[in-house]
């Protein structure tokens, strides 16, 4: 696997290579938010540093605590029925 450089600029199909995700998660993820990117010519741009933070265990910690939130949510929620 290539070295993600912080400062280079990646596609969306480069950036789907190196996480190994597919089309419509890179999608989806750009549409939510989840991957920062800047539209240049009707298509996405990623830097680096953004495809090195979406692997950080630091947003891997923070979306274990957000499921594990929704899932007490959820679970609130049944046990009233």
């Amino acid at each position: 696997m290539e070295e993600i450089k912080p400062l280079a600029v990646y596609t969306t199909t480069e950036t789907q290579k190196v996480l190994r995700i597919s089309e419509s998660t890179i999608k989806r993820m750009l549409k939510k938010g989840l991957i920062r990117a800047n539209k240049v010519g009707g298509q996405y741009r990623i830097l680096g540093k953004e495809i090195l933070r979406l692997v950080s265990p630091a947003l891997e910690e923070k979306a274990i605590k957000s499921y594990l939130n929704v899932k007490g949510k959820v679970i609130n929620k049944v046990n009233k029925w």
